[in-house]
């Protein structure tokens, strides 16, 4: 299975060689500025196997968690691609709003619901975590 995504403009694409390990849907307060008041929906592919063309624009920064986390987007455009952990080198957190299929990676836990206005609707078909959820396993 190849999963490919890109940015809005085109000047970043990217493909998986493998389909998601685990998909996440983040309220931390980080995920909500990115989501521009909601929280983002991430999908965690391993490192290898996975390519870019083009080169996204890179910020760093201590998430909620107290990772260090390296969250890569389009100079071009602006859209939200990457994020990446410096201790889980071995994988890559995709929004899943820049994947040509967004149905193919559905979350399996909201995580971070402490967080989350008060206002934030959660599925309840699906597990929620206040804080933190473990990684995915590599």
């Amino acid at each position: 299975m190849t999963v490919t995504g890109g940015c809005a403009c085109g000047a970043v694409r990217f493909a998986s060689a493998e389909a998601p390990m685990t998909t996440r849907y983040c309220w931390c307060r980080v995920c909500q500025y990115l989501g521009a008041g909601s929280g983002t929906v991430n999908a965690f592919f391993k490192t290898a196997g996975f390519t870019v063309t083009g080169t996204p624009s890179s910020h760093r920064f201590v998430a909620d968690s107290g990772n260090v986390i390296h969250r890569e987007f389009c100079g071009v455009c602006g859209t939200s691609l990457f994020s990446r952990a410096e201790a889980r080198p071995h994988m890559v957190g995709v929004r899943v709003g820049a994947l040509d299929d967004p149905e193919i990676a559905p979350p399996e836990m909201t995580i971070w619901t402490a967080a989350a206005p008060t206002w934030a609707c959660f599925s309840e078909r699906i597990p929620q975590l206040e804080g933190q959820a473990p990684p995915p396993k590599p």
